[in-house]
């Protein structure tokens, strides 16, 4: 995947966990999901930039 886009997901998936985060709180399920999410984009970032 192309860096800049893999660059913006990232920070679309940032801001919306920071969102839920304070709609329903830090432990929340989908809190936690949208945490995992955003650690797979980031390692696929490093995956591309380690290339």
């Amino acid at each position: 995947m192309n860096k800049s886009i893999l660059l913006e997901k990232i920070e679309q998936c940032r801001e919306e966990m920071i969102t839920l985060s304070c709609s329903y709180g830090l432990t929340a399920d989908v809190v936690v999901q949208s945490s995992k999410q955003l650690d797979k984009l980031l390692n696929e970032y490093i995956g591309e930039v380690s290339a």
